[in-house]
């Protein structure tokens, strides 16, 4: 393939995998890593692809929710804050856990949020949760996902969704704020250890600002019903390939 048209191929995959993650508020490493695996990339080197992504990705995906009114940053710091402190206890979970805990740990949370998602609240909830609430969301969030292997977005809309009474669009998307602070840490991290092709991170970060541009308006403008509806495929559809890939 010439690199003209490789170029060309990594902007097409930002803009497609930037409406993803603009549509359903995460960061978008499960898409990005198969595809950079199948393009040829090792597998480092495809998750630092990824994590370069998904830093373009939540933050114009999250400037463009604030913009519509949709995202509350004050929310959004206190669970994105908590999100580092669990993050940080990772190393000691990954140590201590065996692999196949964690993937069964990461499937029950899955399915869970399915039967959250499902059998959400009546009615939104009126009383916003406190901040000290919030943060051990984001705390206990940040310690299961990223000991798991994800950003952590995936769970933070079911969690204030079906537990807190959260309307599914603003949970959303502070569950694209959350992704921010993961993906800064992680880029820093994988830059410091060689593990990021810039020039080809940088491609698909710009295409996927064009793409959750207009991912978020598509959901801006989606029915909440019909939006928890697509949240569910997904989560239904994550939760398959990981048995899948486990048993």
């Amino acid at each position: 393939m010439e690199l003209e048209l490789f170029y060309l191929l990594l902007l097409c995959i930002g803009v497609g995998v930037g409406l993803i993650s603009g549509f359903f508020g995460i960061g978008g490493g499960t898409f990005v890593v198969p595809a950079m695996l199948m393009l040829g990339f090792d597998v480092k080197n495809a998750i630092g692809i990824s994590i370069m992504q998904m830093l373009f990705s939540s933050f114009f995906g999250s400037y463009f929710n604030y913009k519509a009114g949709m995202l509350k940053l004050n929310n959004g710091v206190i669970i994105g804050v908590g999100g580092a402190v669990g993050a940080s206890f990772s190393g000691f979970i990954v140590s201590v856990t065996p692999d196949i805990i964690l993937k069964l740990i990461l499937i029950a949370i899955l399915i869970l949020s399915i039967i959250k998602l499902y059998i959400k609240p009546k009615q939104e909830s009126i009383i916003t949760p406190s901040r000290f609430v919030l943060f051990l969301v984001g705390v206990g969030v940040g310690a299961i996902a990223i000991s798991v292997g994800v950003g952590g977005a995936i769970f933070i809309t079911p969690i204030l969704v079906g537990f807190l009474g959260f309307d599914i669009k603003k949970a959303s998307s502070l569950g694209l704020f959350f992704v921010i602070f993961s993906s800064f840490s992680g880029f820093i991290s994988m830059s410091y250890n060689g593990h990021i092709q810039h020039l080809e991170g940088f491609l698909v970060g710009i295409g996927s600002i064009l793409g959750v541009y207009f991912g978020t308006k598509l959901a801006h403008k989606t029915y909440k019903a019909k939006l928890i509806n697509w949240f569910l495929a997904l989560y239904v559809v994550n939760t398959i390939i990981l048995i899948y890939k486990i048993f």
